[in-house]
């Protein structure tokens, strides 16, 4: 026993007394004997053939329902024994001990028997309880799980190879979630409560994490974790899962390096951020780079990085922080590049000025389904901003300020490709002028749902050519040839 864990007799709190539940709330008894069957009903059983017990699988159920009620008394009885001022200090097996102490001291009490493996599993849920996310933490633990949607307590979908499932977790009830959410969002100096019901933040390990709490979320909170990626996927991890081909990434890496204005569009988990992130590989190590985002989530390897987050209002409505203010600060700390994680509303102002006066090679990512309609949305979110410039001038303002629109997309196998390089070459009228450079082409779908297609040049060349070679990257005109659905001739 590891006595200082434990809350002292004196100076802390003492346990609270907990009742021993009574027999009838111990696990399902095991079925009875079966009773010898009354003299001629032999021809009667013969006659009405075995079936599968219905009562089995409710057995289960409600085996497995105590079990999630002895976990919550389990940890409602943690908190009232163990010294929470000596955990933080305290390692994983000195706790895991303690917990089993414990655990075994309330399973006596309660005349409660049960098997190893559910032992270990108790014991292993109450030590993610009280040091971890609870029932959230093993699919954290799992890198083959990319998303986690919590839809209310009882349902909880991940999403794996691109693909949505139900999983076997749970969470007792709705006071349960909420109070991981709260150990959550605490963690980072937010909240989340009827007055606020909706947050944004992070976890430790840097993933994204957003929630939504009743009573805007009707049938219980609302949570979704993009998990982080430990491993930094690069240019060419890309290209081998087939995100990009060999001569997009080549042309990229002149994009980039040449410090071209760089927008990555696309919708919600199509792979923006990964984009981002493999795209700044390519900046030279020299140069001096400013990130702002609402949640921190950009992982630049550069020496010289300053990374900035926006904060929400305090309880008082005070305190904010927006993107525009860290946006308008960055221009006064001599950044040689700004990257904006995501352009959402009215700092696209500030982000086309810094783009349009010297701080060239600066990147932003916005929602849009093409190139298209990411110069449309720009132009709204200029529009919503409440600035008063003639339509022409908004667009000129864009055609001078973006260089390249880069299209990302999650398709309908759940594959994330970069669909298409759109250069943006000026204005033509009262219309921006726009080439594109490179694209996926569809060719058909495979019987297992896969989609088949291949990347290709359009035919065009690029309008910065001249700008590559001027920088040391001459790259071959046959990049941009139209490749036949067979493959280059």
């Amino acid at each position: 026993m590891f006595s200082r864990f434990r809350k002292d007799q004196n100076g802390n709190l003492a346990p609270v007394s907990r009742a021993v539940p009574a027999p009838h709330g111990d696990l399902p008894p095991l079925p009875e004997k079966a009773s010898t069957p009354a003299p001629g009903s032999a021809a009667r059983q013969r006659a009405k053939p075995k079936s599968a017990t219905p009562a089995a699988p409710d057995k289960d159920r409600r085996r497995r329902q105590r079990i999630l009620e002895l976990k919550s008394e389990m940890h409602t009885r943690l908190l009232d024994n163990l010294n929470l001022a000596a955990i933080d200090a305290a390692s994983e097996a000195e706790l895991r001990a303690e917990i089993a102490s414990i655990t075994a001291e309330a399973l006596s009490e309660a005349s409660v028997v049960l098997n190893s493996d559910e032992r270990m599993n108790l014991i292993q849920d109450l030590y993610f309880e009280v040091r971890g996310l609870g029932p959230l933490e093993p699919l954290l633990k799992d890198d083959t799980v990319n998303d986690i949607l919590v839809n209310g307590p009882q349902r909880v979908f991940v999403e794996r190879a691109g693909k949505l499932e139900l999983s076997d977790v749970t969470f007792k009830d709705e006071r349960h979630l909420m109070r991981i959410i709260d150990k959550i969002v605490s963690a980072v100096g937010r909240r989340v409560d009827e007055s606020n019901p909706y947050v944004d933040a992070r976890l430790a390990d840097g993933s994204r994490f957003n929630a939504m709490v009743p009573p805007v979320a009707v049938d219980g909170s609302l949570v979704s974790i993009r998990k982080f990626k430990k491993e930094k996927l690069g240019i060419d991890d890309l290209v081998r899962f087939g995100a990009f081909s060999e001569e997009m990434a080549l042309y990229l890496e002149a994009a980039v390096a040449t410090r071209l204005n760089v927008i990555v569009s696309g919708g919600t988990g199509s792979g923006k951020t990964t984009t981002l992130n493999a795209l700044s590989s390519f900046i030279d190590n020299s140069e001096r780079i400013l990130t702002i985002e609402d949640t921190a989530e950009l992982q630049l390897q550069q020496e010289h990085v300053g990374r900035m987050e926006s904060r929400p209002a305090n309880v008082e409505g005070k305190g904010a922080v927006t993107q525009r203010d860290c946006l308008k600060n960055a221009l006064r700390m001599r950044p040689d590049r700004i990257i904006v994680g995501e352009t959402r509303g009215e700092e696209v102002i500030d982000m086309l000025q810094a783009m349009n006066t010297g701080h060239d090679g600066s990147m932003t990512t916005i929602h849009a389904n093409s190139a298209r309609d990411g110069v449309s949305r720009l132009e709204n979110m200029i529009a919503m901003s409440g600035i008063e410039m003639p339509l022409r001038a908004v667009r000129s303002q864009i055609a001078s300020a973006v260089n390249l629109i880069v299209q990302a997309s999650r398709l309908q196998d759940g594959s994330r490709r970069m669909v298409s390089i759109t250069e943006i070459t000026g204005m033509e009228g009262d219309v921006i002028s726009m080439q594109e450079v490179f694209r996926f082409e569809r060719t058909g779908l495979q019987p297992d749902g896969k989609i088949i297609g291949h990347f290709t040049g359009c035919g065009i060349r690029s309008a910065h050519a001249d700008r590559f070679k001027r920088w040391g990257y001459d790259l071959p005109n046959s990049i941009y040839d139209v490749i036949p659905a067979g493959g280059r001739p």
